[in-house]
């Protein structure tokens, strides 16, 4: 037991020092448990970690496009800025808890004007949720660019950002293969193999648009989520070649 003072000890403990739990328990305790945390919860070591936030190898969720099913409720999630503004869009296979990342907008220095428009050809009926940074107002223009969007004809809610709550979820659902993404989405998958934290356990806020685009999602996108009206649009894909509109 490490001495701190005369008066003050640190104990440290974790799973491992715990007599009832079998090697086995251990075992899946520590793979349902996100890389960052596992020395902290296994082992009662302080220290978040640097490294990987997703340490999850794209080729076990990657999928190539397919036409997302009518009946499957979709919704998007939205981080905004003016260097770069990022969406993404998803597809819920509510039989088995799967959401399928099927098309992303990605795109800076432009107007709100110009992002709404991209995000309405994808389907105006579909609803989604904002960075709530977003209800505060724009260090460009002044405005609040919750209600800019809204007054341009998006169906926006801000999102939780409960970022640490965001992160398990997220990569609980990679890894447990209960998001996939499809193939076409060639800047997320960038974002997600350099998404890490710094050394003092801390997210590095760069090239992460996406990672927080889909933490949006997760958290609360799922919430908003509904199936396509009758006679509306579909936006099935992201190339050119998967652009596919049904009626």
């Amino acid at each position: 037991m490490p001495r701190i003072s005369d008066s003050k000890y640190l104990i440290q403990a974790g799973w491992s020092d715990v007599p009832h739990l079998t090697e086995k328990a251990k075992k899946e305790l520590l793979a349902s448990t996100p890389p960052h945390l596992r020395a902290a919860r296994s082992k009662g070591e302080p220290s978040m970690g640097a490294g990987a936030i997703l340490p999850v190898d794209p080729i076990e969720f990657s999928i190539k496009p397919f036409e997302i099913p009518q009946h499957w409720p979709r919704a998007y999630g939205m981080d905004v800025g003016w260097n770069r503004t990022a969406v993404v869009w998803g597809g819920w296979d509510q039989a088995d808890d799967t959401v399928y990342l099927y098309t992303g907008h990605y795109r800076g220095q432009a107007e709100a004007s110009i992002h709404a428009q991209a995000i309405r050809a994808r389907g105006e009926w579909i609803p989604g949720v904002i960075d709530p940074a977003a209800r505060a107002r724009s260090q460009k223009d002044g405005q609040q660019l919750m209600r800019l969007y809204l007054d341009l004809g998006l169906q926006i809610t801000p999102a939780k950002n409960a970022v640490e709550a965001g992160l398990y979820m997220f990569w609980e659902r990679l890894s447990t293969g209960r998001l996939k993404v499809f193939t076409t989405m060639q800047q997320w998958f960038d974002e997600q193999r350099s998404y890490h934290r710094d050394e003092k356990g801390q997210v590095v806020k760069e090239f992460d648009h996406y990672m927080d685009a889909t933490r949006y999602l997760l958290m609360s996108g799922l919430d908003v989520a509904c199936t396509k009206p009758s006679g509306k649009r579909i936006f099935t894909g992201e190339s050119a070649a998967d652009q596919r509109v049904n009626y």
